[in-house]
């Protein structure tokens, strides 16, 4: 197994808990405040959170792919720093996202 592989797993783990105490944080707000902004940010979150759950299933559950994936013969490095690159990137904005809602 690669490390880009790897890299791309846990980041994606990540996100998932991030997004997780958005959501939970989100979620609360708008039942307290009933805002469109709230609203808005718990859609947000969902839809990335759904994008990183699918991610994770392609790369550690499903049958086929999970395999494909797994083997660094099938996917160019380029390919794997390309991927790695984007979900690192994605949960360091989710991070920083969650630093500021929680302050």
């Amino acid at each position: 197994m690669s490390l880009w592989f790897d890299v791309v797993r846990v980041a994606a783990g990540i996100n998932v808990l991030l997004l997780a105490v958005l959501l939970f944080v989100w979620g609360r707000n708008y039942l307290d405040f009933r805002s469109k902004h709230a609203l808005g940010l718990m859609v947000f979150a969902v839809f990335l959170l759904l994008e990183n759950l699918s991610g994770l299933y392609i790369f550690m559950i499903d049958p086929q792919l999970s395999v494909w994936f797994s083997n660094p013969n099938n996917v160019p490095d380029i390919a794997w720093r390309g991927m790695m690159f984007l979900h690192v990137l994605e949960t360091v904005g989710i991070g920083f996202l969650v630093w500021i809602t929680m302050d």
